[in-house]
C-alpha cells in the first residue's frame, strides 16, 4: 500500500474519531449538568437562545460557586436557626404575612450565614442553583408569594403554601443539603 493510500484512510478514520470523542464529551457534559441542575437546567434552557447558551450559562454558574466560600454551619448556629424557624411558624398563626415576610428574611440570613452572597434576589438564584437546583422552584414561589403579600394581595393559603416552600430550601440550607464544599486556596 502506498503512503498516499494509507493517508488516505487514516485522515478521514482520524477526523471520524475526533468528531466521536467530542460528541461524547458535549454528551457527558450535558448529562452531568442535567444531574447537577437538575430541573433548573430545563428552565435555564428554555429562557436561554439556545441549548449550547444555555450550557454556558450553567458552566459560569458553577465557575461562580466554585470561588465561593460555602461552609457547613456550625451545631450551634444550626440550633439557633432551627429556633428561629419555630418562631416564624408561631408567628403564622397571628400574623400570616408578617411570618411569611420573616421567613424570607431568614432564609436569606441563613444564605448568608453558609457564604452564598445575598444583595440581590437574581444572583441569589444563580448562587444557589448550583447546590439546590431541585429545590429552588420552592424559593422562588415562595418569593413571588412574599411579594403579594407586601402589597396584601395574597390569600391565607397562598401564605400558607409560602411558607411551606421556604421551608424546603430552609432545611436543605440548614443540613448543607449534604454538598457542602469550600472553595479552592
Amino acid at each position: 500500500m502506498s503512503t498516499g493510500t494509507l493517508l488516505e484512510i487514516i485522515i478521514p478514520a482520524a477526523v471520524v474519531i475526533v468528531l466521536i470523542a467530542v460528541a461524547l464529551a458535549l454528551f457527558m457534559r450535558r448529562r452531568a449538568l442535567r444531574e447537577r441542575f437538575g430541573p433548573e437546567y430545563e428552565r435555564t434552557v428554555h429562557s436561554a437562545d439556545s441549548t449550547l447558551a444555555a450550557e454556558r450559562e450553567l458552566s459560569a454558574r458553577e465557575k461562580r460557586h466554585d470561588q465561593l466560600d460555602i461552609k457547613p454551619l456550625p451545631a450551634d448556629l444550626r440550633t439557633r436557626y432551627a429556633r428561629e424557624w419555630d418562631d416564624v411558624q408561631h408567628e403564622f398563626v397571628d400574623q400570616p404575612e408578617d411570618a411569611v415576610h420573616d421567613a424570607d428574611q431568614l432564609v436569606t440570613s441563613l444564605m448568608q450565614a453558609r457564604g452564598y452572597p445575598t444583595e440581590a434576589y437574581d444572583q441569589q438564584l444563580k448562587d444557589l442553583s448550583v447546590e439546590h437546583g431541585r429545590t429552588l422552584e420552592h424559593y422562588r414561589t415562595a418569593h413571588e408569594i412574599d411579594t403579594l403579600s407586601k402589597g396584601h394581595k395574597a390569600t391565607t393559603e397562598q401564605l400558607r403554601s409560602a411558607m411551606v416552600h421556604y421551608r424546603a430550601l430552609f432545611n436543605e440550607l440548614l443540613s448543607d443539603g449534604g454538598q457542602a464544599r469550600h472553595a479552592p486556596a
